[in-house]
């Protein structure tokens, strides 16, 4: 049976759209040549935008094990998106830090993001978008999901 997105309630909606979105974003990454990328990739480099972080710290900040954070950060080394480096202040510590790379994909997401959004404003109209990003947004807060909006903390949901 095939299902009619205009009949889709609001959480399915948003979600639907949400993944359109981030097709879209991995689509032109991966023509600008980050086609190595994941969807996933930015939730671990939401935090590593501010500098580095142990990977202690950053298992602690996607609530994963140590482990799951050691794995995740290999894989984006071997992507060349990271480096893992010495930790100054703890001798057994390990830091994690964009690369050049890891930079350049953070600045294409975002080029990509601001150019999907005014390709919307002139299809749509800026007041129906700008309606619809207030609208989800409320809805953020109203679900309580803002403080990890703002703290960088959004994981998918488990």
């Amino acid at each position: 049976m095939e299902f009619d997105p205009a009949a889709a309630d609001l959480s399915l909606a948003s979600l639907f759209a949400g993944w359109a979105l981030a097709d879209e974003l991995q689509r032109r990454l991966a023509a600008e040549g980050f086609e190595d990328s994941r969807f996933s990739d930015g939730v671990v480099f939401q935090h590593l935008v501010a500098g580095p972080v142990t990977i202690s710290t950053l298992a602690e900040q996607l609530g994963v094990t140590q482990e799951a954070a050691s794995t995740t950060v290999a894989d984006l080394w071997i992507r060349r998106y990271v480096n893992r480096r010495p930790d100054p202040s703890d001798a057994r510590a390990r830091q994690v830090v964009l690369t050049d790379r890891g930079e350049a994909i953070i600045a294409a997401a975002r080029r990509h993001r601001a150019a999907i959004d005014a390709e919307l404003r002139k299809a749509l109209g800026d007041d129906a978008v700008e309606q619809t990003r207030l609208l989800l947004v409320d809805v953020i807060d109203r679900l309580g999901a803002g403080p990890s909006s703002r703290a960088r903390a959004i994981r998918p949901p488990a």
